[in-house]
């Protein structure tokens, strides 16, 4: 062979053996109702969990973040330029920008931090064994609901009306039967519940007229999407009515609402990871076990209580994990 067919030859070798050593990078869209300020801080713990597992974005891992800025009608179109994207795995925070994902794509596993029931909506067989293209966290359950009642109660010892603020669109088969659930649970706590819903801007500005009409003395959320997407302006409306909020994650605990109890938001995301971790691996998402919080949180806020002029009993406090002055 002459010396210029071999270093023809060469060069042909060392370019195969360079792209053979640059493999893909996996790409893994994220789709969040709030802006991307909002959810700085959940956002940061699943990246955070995706480093511990060694994942370093634009390093060796690609992570298409896409935000809804509190629009339920962008999420289609975002939801699409993600599969349109040809990433590797989507997970999305909640029921509004999961149905989204579902409805663009059989194919594309997802890993899902919902506040619904999987089986009762039909997208899991199973908890053990989902079956589809969905695994995830599930993080809402009415037991949970019941026992935030039972905290209102034990801060607001004389209270009797409370209002439950939902967002209706997000409320398939196994939110409407969780509702109903809260419902009784109030009734045995002595408490009228009245369904607040809140479909747009306008419902959510209109929060104050039904707290005065129905002479509401607090309000407990369910905490879909967009109704998390809205927590600040739902506390507002509430407290330029004196009356306070209860919330689910506590990470919204800080600022908004007067108690919190549920599961750090910012934690199920760090734990979404390894999730999407074992898919990438090559895991099928139908064969991972959905999750629940093994772990609640109780975040009482003073600042809350003192503009309000609420008091926390002593048993409410030493129970707190996180007291905010």
């Amino acid at each position: 062979m002459s010396r210029a067919l071999l270093a023809i030859a060469l060069s042909c070798a060392a370019s195969v053996a360079g792209t053979q050593a640059v493999p893909r990078m996996p790409r893994v869209g994220v789709l969040y109702m709030d802006s991307e300020s909002q959810s700085e801080g959940p956002m940061g713990g699943f990246e955070k969990g995706m480093r511990d597992l060694g994942y370093v974005p634009g390093r060796n891992v690609v992570i298409e973040w896409r935000y809804a800025e509190g629009h339920p009608d962008r999420l289609p179109v975002l939801a699409a330029g993600l599969v349109a994207e040809k990433v590797d795995v989507i997970v999305t925070g909640g029921p509004g920008p999961l149905a989204a994902v579902r409805q663009v794509t059989t194919k594309i596993p997802i890993v899902t931090i919902s506040g619904s029931d999987p089986v009762a909506e039909g997208w899991a067989a199973t908890l053990a064994r989902p079956g589809g293209n969905v695994t995830g966290l599930a993080v809402t359950f009415p037991e949970l609901e019941q026992k935030r009642l039972e905290l209102l109660k034990e801060v607001l010892p004389g209270i009797s009306r409370v209002g439950l603020v939902i967002a209706p669109f997000e409320l398939r088969s196994g939110r409407s039967e969780m509702s109903e659930q809260t419902a009784a649970a109030a009734k045995r706590l002595g408490l009228q519940m009245e369904v607040v819903p809140v479909r747009d801007v306008a419902d959510l500005n209109g929060i104050g007229r039904v707290v005065r009409q129905a002479r509401l003395q607090a309000l407990v959320t369910v905490e879909t999407t967009f109704v998390v997407a809205n927590r600040t302006r739902i506390a507002e409306q509430a407290e330029l009515q004196g009356i306070p909020v209860t919330g689910e994650f506590t990470i919204f605990g800080a600022d908004e609402v007067l108690f919190a109890y549920g599961a750090s938001l910012s934690d199920l995301l760090r734990r979404s990871a390894t999730h999407v971790d074992r898919i990438l691996r090559g895991a099928r998402a139908g064969d991972l076990p959905i999750e629940r919080p093994t772990k609640l949180d109780l975040t009482v806020n003073r600042k809350v209580a003192r503009r309000l002029g609420i008091t926390f009993p002593p048993s409410i406090l030493l129970r707190a994990d996180r007291v905010v002055e």
